[in-house]
């Protein structure tokens, strides 16, 4: 593209998750860095966060744009976030987010972009911004895999299974996984039925946040499921070198904790910024840790609000003094892209959220699977079927402490033939991923620039 070129401008507007602010952050990057200008919109709580992290050298090519949504009493401002909310306010705050279409409508007409990148459960982003002749393009910030399955059952429920059985009997079995919340607005409409309007209002093309070599298959089989093409955007991780306003003294705790062990030592516990555990799942996880000899980094988080003393108490009786320099456990926050670069790093016990599979992959760390809910046990699954983790297994949805210590010196340590496997399975993804570079994003850049030059009309979202 010619430099002198116009820039287009694009208006994104995320879901209110840190799982789908971060990766449309990143996308924000890529495409400032391709002659877009990026108007990202969210809530202030959800701005105030990212913005002290937003390098200054992005300053003049995105810019932040304040999205107030609906008051209600059971929501105050603090609350217009996923990050720490109580699990019986989600609801709320869908509910909240739906009734303040109305200002999305105006921030619309007044910046007049070249283009809407929108998130799912969001079908009337699509609609307010065809009224005004924008087009608009739904961005996928899960797997491919997991909206294949769902979009499958939605549209062929009675006519045959879903082509890839390890991932059909996996979901079935999955007696721990809740299903999507049925409620999430004034319209009634439940969630699954908002995210293929969100499908099907996207204008010829959908993003996904995935790559060919992990889910080709799925992102083929989705094409055909919603006659759209599929482009996928690659794992669009946040570069562990470019952050900035991190808290660089508490960075520095970890990195020097890690520096001390060997390599491939040591394993990353997290289970996301939405996902709290009870009491017999951390005593399960603690114990499994204990069990394992293996070193460790623990990231524990809890519910705005929740009553706790300290770490200590929420945690097995004298469980941080038997583990001692083995294992650092800490609340809320760490580095998760650095310490997963670490060469110390040998395995990740992860929740498999979607962003978290793609930075362990990014950088070659296999994952030792906890799925908890929602998209999780999916692309759990995926993890194993395409040989760069292992899952733990459960005893009538219960985690088991055994159980976990097993896979994680596996994995870590070498235990077993699989154990291996995955680490090499783990490298060879990375390898991919740094061999493509930016391919994925130049083709995406020059769908978006072809969407662009269209004149939106109804027969886009058919």
């Amino acid at each position: 593209m010619d430099a002198k070129q116009k820039k287009i401008s694009v208006l994104m507007f995320p879901w209110l998750a840190y799982g789908h602010i971060s990766p449309f952050l990143e996308l924000a990057k890529k495409l400032s860095k391709r002659n877009f200008h990026i108007f990202f919109c969210s809530t202030p709580i959800n701005l105030n966060t990212i913005k002290p992290k937003l390098s200054p050298k992005y300053s003049q090519s995105i810019e932040f744009v304040d999205f107030h949504l609906q008051s209600l009493p059971d929501l105050p401002p603090h609350y217009h976030t996923t990050n720490g909310l109580p699990p019986h306010l989600m609801n709320t705050l869908k509910k909240a987010f739906d009734m303040s279409s109305l200002h999305f409508s105006k921030i619309l007409k007044t910046l007049n972009p070249d283009l809407l990148i929108y998130d799912f459960i969001l079908p009337w982003a699509p609609l307010l911004a065809l009224s005004n002749k924008i087009p608009a393009v739904h961005f996928l910030c899960t797997s491919a895999t997991v909206s294949s399955f769902l979009v499958h059952a939605l549209k062929k429920p009675c006519e045959e299974e879903f082509p890839f059985p390890k991932i059909y009997y996996c979901f079935l079995n999955a007696k721990f996984n809740n299903k999507m919340e049925n409620c999430s607005g004034d319209d009634g409409i439940s969630d699954i039925d908002r995210t293929l309007q969100s499908f099907e209002r996207s204008m010829k093309i959908i993003l996904v946040k995935t790559f060919e070599e992990l889910e080709g298959k799925f992102m083929d089989y989705l094409s055909v499921l919603l006659n759209k093409k599929i482009v996928p955007t690659g794992p669009l991780i946040q570069d562990p070198n470019e952050d900035e306003g991190d808290d660089d003294e508490r960075t520095k705790i970890f990195l020097e904790w890690l520096n001390k062990k060997g390599k491939s030592s040591t394993v990353f516990v997290s289970f996301g910024s939405e996902y709290f555990l009870d009491k017999e799942e951390r005593e399960e996880i603690a114990y499994g840790l204990e069990l394992s000899k293996v070193n460790f980094i623990w990231v524990i988080r809890f519910p705005i609000g929740e009553n706790k003393t300290n770490l200590d108490e929420a945690l097995p009786q004298g469980f941080l003094q038997r583990v001692g320099e083995r294992g650092l456990v800490v609340e809320n926050w760490a580095p998760q892209a650095k310490i997963l670069q670490h060469s110390s790093i040998g395995g990740f016990v992860s929740h498999c959220g979607w962003s978290s599979v793609m930075e362990s992959l990014k950088f070659g760390v296999p994952i030792i699977a906890i799925p908890m809910h929602l998209d999780q046990p999916l692309n759990a699954r995926l993890v194993v079927d395409v040989g760069v983790g292992l899952e733990v297994r459960r005893n009538h949805g219960s985690l088991e402490r055994e159980e976990i210590a097993k896979l994680i010196k596996e994995v870590v340590l070498g235990n077993g033939n699989d154990g291996e496997i995955v680490r090499r399975k783990a490298r060879e993804m990375s390898n991919h991923i740094k061999k493509k570079g930016e391919k994925d994003m130049d083709e995406l850049v020059e769908e978006l620039m072809l969407i662009c030059k269209m004149k939106p009309n109804s027969c886009h979202l058919s």
